[in-house]
């Protein structure tokens, strides 16, 4: 079931919201936890039965060895020793769901031999509740987590706005709130925000992100087939392509963060305008924050972070990156993606430390720092997308020029670029860069965990004051004529859904 379905929003979500209200008013928190439980459960089945087995299984496990680790009686040996399995048990499910035919794939081609996929569907979200796992059992096992009933537990790995793609929620974020008696019954302004914020979320998804996607997907599958493309129609569908990812991941999190705000519920967020970013550190600080929190929480650090000078820094930077790229999908594309942020990021942890530039607070050097990420970015996210390395080398030597079709043919064809999808592109790069983002347009209402640090004072500059002015402006006030233009935000969306429906990209991830 999707969030930008119809039998999601005009059945399943006004259903289950009455459900929990109405367990909560007449049965008590318990039992509306359950509720809530049983239907998320439900909305996870709707794509394959068999694989709710699964994550509760998964759920179940995860749960008795936490409540295992929380026990004063076992040493600290045996303590160590379980939580190495059952982490290892996790890694072990999730690598054979999503690496089994990479690595049988891989091994047949070192070896020249032919390689038939095996048939394993990869079960929805499992990289994301994975994530949200381990990380309970290392803070059970630090002592840092603590005691729960099973029904919460439950509820914070299956609660449906997050489970399919995040944002990788932590266990000390959603737990203390599910079952608190403020949090039980309907308030007014948390709907009004709530629905304001699915509103923006799925016009991103259905109007932005989607028509993005009718952009690039031609270009990339023309590159994958063989097509030769001109160097203009290559930069058409690698900005489209990076402008679509951003719109479809960020309208997912946007969607799950007013979803759980209609259950008076708030979740972290998890993006806060990565394309504003003047450094690769600085994109990463905003773009899926809370994957980037769990790599450095949960494998940076212990690999011992910064704290053993610059080589085992950039050690242990570059492997944090390659598994993060891994993460993302199994397929040497990611591998390398991930291996060419951490070069990045590594290029710009030396370049700070080492390089002194008395120019360096200038505003033209700040537009440079934003043009050199935005663009190392956009490469990058070629090789996420191609179909497989020589698909990706293609497409970036034809974005520098460096294959054999010339510049007259080039610009000869530049007529046959559809003008839509530039204007298009022109649109959402300027949103990207420019407009507020869904944190800043609610910050009045506190619309997500973690987004006050975001939202700080815009400063005296230019820059900051224009930012400051558009968004005094557009932010959301539960007044006539905002509420007004999110209906008709609403309503666009809706409308779009008749014409284009997909699947968020992440799904796949």
């Amino acid at each position: 079931m999707l969030f930008n379905s119809l039998q999601f929003i005009a059945v399943f979500l006004p259903v289950t919201w009455c459900l929990y209200f109405a367990c909560a008013r007449f049965v008590g928190s318990s039992a509306a936890l359950a509720a809530l439980s049983l239907a998320s459960m439900f909305f996870y089945a709707w794509w394959n039965p068999v694989y709710l087995l699964l994550i509760l299984a998964e759920v179940v496990f995860c749960f008795g060895v936490g409540r295992l680790l929380l026990s004063a009686t076992l040493s600290p040996t045996l303590r160590r020793l379980i939580v190495t399995l059952a982490v290892g048990l996790i890694l072990m499910v999730l690598g054979y769901f999503k690496y089994t035919n990479f690595l049988l794939s891989t091994f047949a081609a070192m070896n020249g031999s032919a390689f038939s996929p095996l048939n394993i569907i990869l079960p929805l979200g499992i990289s994301f509740h994975s994530f949200q796992q381990i990380a309970y059992l290392v803070d059970a096992y630090r002592g840092r987590a603590g005691r729960y009933d099973f029904i919460r537990y439950c509820l914070f790995v299956t609660f449906f706005p997050q489970l399919i793609a995040g944002p990788i929620v932590h266990h000390h974020e959603l737990l203390p709130q599910l079952g608190q008696a403020i949090r039980m019954s309907p308030k007014a302004i948390n709907v009004a925000v709530g629905l304001g914020i699915f509103a923006v979320g799925l016009f991103k998804k259905t109007i932005i992100a989607d028509g993005l996607g009718q952009v690039a997907t031609p270009i990339f599958d023309a590159v994958a087939a063989g097509q030769q493309i001109t160097m203009l129609e290559a930069w058409c569908g690698a900005l489209a392509y990076t402008l679509q990812l951003y719109f479809d991941f960020s309208a997912y999190s946007d969607m799950a963060i007013g979803l759980a705000r209609l259950f008076n519920l708030r979740l972290p967020i998890n993006f806060y305008s990565p394309y504003k970013a003047t450094n690769i550190a600085d994109f990463w600080r905003r773009w899926h924050i809370t994957l980037s929190r769990f790599l450095r929480d949960y494998l940076y650090i212990p690999l011992g972070g910064n704290r053993h000078g610059i080589a085992r820094r950039c050690a242990n930077l570059m492997v944090t990156m390659l598994l993060g790229g891994l993460w993302h999908g199994a397929g040497w594309t990611f591998v390398i993606w991930g291996g060419a942020h951490g070069i990045m990021l590594l290029v710009h942890s030396l370049w700070s430390t080492y390089v002194k530039l008395p120019f360096k607070r200038g505003r033209l050097y700040g537009l440079a720092c934003w043009f050199v990420t935005f663009i190392c970015v956009t490469f990058a996210w070629v090789l996420f997308r191609s179909v497989d390395i020589n698909a990706a080398w293609q497409m970036i030597a034809t974005m520098t020029s460096l294959n054999d079709a010339p510049l007259s043919l080039q610009m000869e064809n530049f007529k046959n670029l559809p003008f839509k999808g530039w204007r298009l592109i022109g649109v959402a790069l300027l949103l990207a860069v420019v407009a507020p983002n869904t944190a800043q347009l609610f910050r009045r209402y506190h619309p997500a965990l973690r987004s006050d640090q975001f939202v700080r004072p815009s400063g005296a500059s230019s820059k900051g004051k224009i930012l400051k002015f558009l968004v005094s402006g557009l932010e959301w006030r539960p007044i006539l004529w905002k509420n007004l233009t999110i209906g008709l935000v609403f309503g666009m969306a809706i409308v779009a859904i008749f014409g284009w429906q997909s699947e968020f990209l992440y799904f796949q991830f």
